[in-house]
Order: structure tokens, then C-alpha cells, then sequence
């Protein structure tokens, strides 16, 4: 018989080896009942992949632009507010319920802002497609036709929102009780704060056209109406 062993037992070896993995499960298990819904296990919400090559939107927005825009100022959104979520009681299932519900509680600034804008730049950069239609087609003309009389009247209340807009915030084509309208927001703020559906959008925070434009906003403005805008994508979000 081995010496560690006694008669209908295990020997000290596989005891210990026992108890140290016994020791390790009852340590996670530990360490997950004090993690709010388990959200340790990774972020809440993933930064979406651009929809195409830094390149791409060139020449229009270069490559350092989207560089700096996407990698930096776009993610850094995104990891500010997975961090603050760590503490939330459950994982959120979508990110424009999280700045939705933050937006309604005075100490939550914070996380609305970063949360907000997370929403915002992803659905900006999505909203954007390098030589995509030119126009709008289907439902989606019909309804600026309706609101606007044709799509460069849309381009020019929308560049006007935008250029008009103190400081940094968004221009907007929102669907409004069953009508397509132009508006502007400051800093982070969304127009379904207002009950707004959002269509499309163009970022006018400085780091959007700064490094290519400088100071010469309406002429961002007027590179991405003319150029860059998904109209597929704008349909899309009419559902």
C-alpha cells in the first residue's frame, strides 16, 4: 500500500490535488456572485468595425482624419462607457437605452455623454459610403420630395443646421410624427431625446473635418452631402 494512503481512502496526494481544485471553483464561483450580472466576463458593447478602409471616404476625409476620428475619439467613447458599466446592476441590451435612461438622472452626465456619443459617431460612420448613390430612391425620395420639394432643397436645410450649430453637436434629418425635419443638437445630445427618429446625421465636432478643413466647416459640410451620404442606409432607418 503507498504510504499516503489509508485503507478505504484517498492518498494525501490526491487529497491535496483534491482540495486545491475545490479551493479554485469556490473561488470563482465567489468571485462571479459579486460581479453585477456577470458583466466581468467582457465590455457590454463592442465598437462596430468601420463599414470600409480608412481610406476610402478619401478625398473628401482622409485617412489620418478617420484615423484619429474612429480609433481614438470613436473607441474612447466606447471604452468610457464600458467601464462605467461595469457597475451597472445588468448588462444593457441596446446603447441608446443606456443614455436614454442616463439622460433622466442628473448623476449620470457622465455615462449619457460618453454612451450618447457612442451612439452618435456609430451611427455617423455608418450613415457614410464612399462613391454610393448619388440620390435617394424609393420611399425615402417620395418623403423628401413631400418635406423638402427635391433633395438639394434637404442638403441645403440640412448644411444649414450644421454650419449654424455653436460649437460641437450634430445636424440631423429626423422623421417627426410620419415627417422628415431638419435639426440640430449640442455636444452629445440625440434627437430621440425629443421623440425623433434619427435618418442621418453629420458630426460637427472639430475633430470631424479639422485636420482636412481647418476652420472651413461649411465646406466639410457640403463634401459629405455631396459625396458621402449612405442613401441606402438613410432609407433603412425609415423601417
Amino acid at each position: 500500500m503507498n504510504a499516503d494512503a489509508t485503507p478505504g481512502s484517498l492518498t494525501r496526494r490526491e487529497f491535496l490535488g483534491f482540495a486545491a481544485a475545490t479551493g479554485l471553483i469556490l473561488s470563482s464561483l465567489s468571485t462571479l456572485a459579486g460581479s453585477p450580472a456577470f458583466a466581468a466576463e467582457g465590455p457590454a458593447f463592442a465598437m462596430p468595425p468601420l463599414p470600409y478602409p480608412e481610406n476610402a471616404l478619401e478625398p473628401h476625409i482622409s485617412a489620418k482624419t478617420v484615423g484619429f476620428h474612429y480609433g481614438k475619439h470613436t473607441k474612447a467613447y466606447y471604452d468610457k462607457t464600458n467601464e462605467l458599466l461595469k457597475a451597472a446592476a445588468a448588462a444593457p441590451k441596446n446603447l441608446d437605452q443606456v443614455f436614454l435612461d442616463a439622460a433622466k438622472k442628473p448623476d449620470d452626465t457622465v455615462l449619457f455623454n460618453n454612451a450618447a456619443q457612442a451612439f452618435n459617431h456609430t451611427f455617423y460612420w455608418k450613415g457614410l459610403t464612399p462613391g454610393g448613390p448619388k440620390a435617394p430612391t424609393g420611399k425615402l425620395a417620395t418623403m423628401i420630395a413631400a418635406s423638402f420639394g427635391d433633395v438639394e432643397s434637404l442638403k441645403k436645410e440640412l448644411a444649414a443646421a450644421a454650419v449654424s450649430q455653436f460649437a460641437s453637436g450634430w445636424a440631423w434629418l429626423v422623421l417627426d410624427n410620419g415627417t422628415l425635419k431638419t435639426t440640430k443638437t449640442p455636444n452629445a445630445a440625440n434627437p430621440l431625446l425629443s421623440g425623433q427618429k434619427p435618418i442621418l446625421t453629420i458630426d460637427v465636432w472639430e475633430h470631424a473635418y479639422y485636420l482636412d478643413y481647418q476652420n472651413r466647416r461649411a465646406d466639410y459640410v457640403k463634401a459629405v452631402l455631396d459625396n458621402l451620404v449612405n442613401w441606402d442606409i438613410a432609407a433603412a432607418q425609415l423601417g
